[in-house]
């Protein structure tokens, strides 16, 4: 009687320490695929987006990103949702052609369509500011681990 009480306690512990095993193996695979050299998808340099971009308004001049650096519209700086902080951008006005290159030190635009949100001085040279929201190519030229 003993042992038939106990084969299903016996079974279960033999069954939660392969499960076990699996799951290690499972979280290191994924641990695998997080290293630096991945990144985001299109964080590598040489990777080209397109799509449209926006800039920030005067009111978050002085306010914290994302990264914890103070916003300043007059540097050439911008958001993007997945590229590491400290990566460096080229943009292309699409419209025009002009172009700038940013670092990245925020998250966002949190905008459906939209890739990238620009600061002031960067829409600015893209001659954007009067459209406010134009067509870009970002293009990774560097990564933050490439410094």
């Amino acid at each position: 009687m003993a042992y038939e009480n106990t084969w299903p306690l016996r079974s279960r512990v033999r069954c939660c320490r392969s499960g076990g095993l699996v799951l290690a193996a499972a979280v290191l695979v994924i641990a695998a695929g997080c290293g630096r050299s991945g990144g985001a998808p299109g964080s590598d340099p040489g990777s080209v987006q397109e799509g449209k971009a926006s800039y920030y308004a005067h009111k978050f001049h002085g306010r914290p990103t994302a990264s914890g650096e103070i916003y300043d519209e007059n540097q050439m700086t911008a958001a993007h949702k997945t590229l590491d902080f400290g990566t460096t951008v080229r943009v292309t006005n699409l419209y025009n052609g002009k172009k700038v290159v940013v670092r990245i030190n925020d998250r966002g635009p949190f905008v459906e369509g939209r890739i990238i949100d620009l600061s002031y001085k960067a829409a600015g040279e893209l001659d954007m500011i009067a459209a406010g929201v134009v067509k870009v190519r970002v293009e990774v030229l560097q990564t933050a681990g490439d410094f």
